[in-house]
């Protein structure tokens, strides 16, 4: 039992200590019923760094309005997008037009790989075949 009273007085004691301190009002947005600022500026007119991270109360409260699922995007949005899409295609095109060119070469190189080691074993067949005595047949012969 006593260490859950140590426990809550600890805690009980953190939680004056964070909310005696100063920079516990600098995360919050004062409420426009009270009078006084803080030493960083109005909720209404924020100034130094609190500008980049609060919005106006009527921005705020559009924000999610605007930026539904269903929200309709601006021009330049479809734009924008469409201009992204249009640069990824063209992107694809290059790759696989660069891939099917590199490709055909292979096949090509292989083709008259192929047809070079032909050439030469059909030679080597005459040659070990051939007797001298009649002349070589014509389905055997290279077609120049």
């Amino acid at each position: 039992m006593s260490w859950t009273c140590a426990t809550l007085l600890a805690l009980l004691t953190v939680l004056l200590a964070l909310s005696l301190s100063p920079e516990a009002d600098s995360a919050a947005v004062p409420s426009s019923s009270s009078s006084s600022s803080s030493s960083t500026g109005s909720a209404k007119d924020p100034q130094g760094p609190l500008r980049k991270i609060f919005m106006k109360e009527e921005d705020a409260s559009n924000f999610f309005r605007r930026r539904s699922r269903r929200g309709v995007k601006s021009q330049d949005e479809i734009n924008a997008e469409q201009r992204q899409i249009l640069a990824a295609d063209e992107r694809k095109r290059e790759f696989h037009e660069e891939k099917r060119n590199e490709f055909e070469s292979y096949a090509e190189e292989e083709h008259d790989e192929q047809d070079e080691r032909t050439r030469e074993s059909t030679e080597q067949w005459r040659e070990f075949h051939y007797d001298g005595m009649h002349p070589p047949h014509e389905y055997n012969r290279q077609s120049i």
